[in-house]
């Protein structure tokens, strides 16, 4: 992990002892709680990120998304490709 920015947070003992006992039966070690925590609030943000995006293009015609998504995929593609033969050379 980069370096690490101290949080001070707050959750109910309910919530404590729960996530303590999730862990400690799967063999948590030190520092797996601030694991935990930091993939729980990158799920999150992708989440709400996907949910966005869904809202967003609700109303998009189908075809015309997969349109716009085959064509960014293939520009990705290409530059990828040009970066790898520019790495050769």
């Amino acid at each position: 992990m980069e370096q690490g920015v101290r949080w001070n947070i707050k959750v109910s003992k309910e919530t404590d002892l729960n996530l303590r006992t999730f862990l400690g039966a799967r063999g948590a070690k030190k520092g797996d709680l601030s694991k935990f925590i930091e993939e729980a609030v990158r799920w999150r943000m992708f989440h709400s990120t996907v949910q966005d995006i869904r809202e967003r293009n609700a109303d998009t015609d189908p075809n015309e998304l997969q349109r716009i998504i085959d064509e960014a995929v293939s520009e990705v593609r290409a530059e990828r490709r040009a970066k790898k033969r520019a790495d050769r050379s």
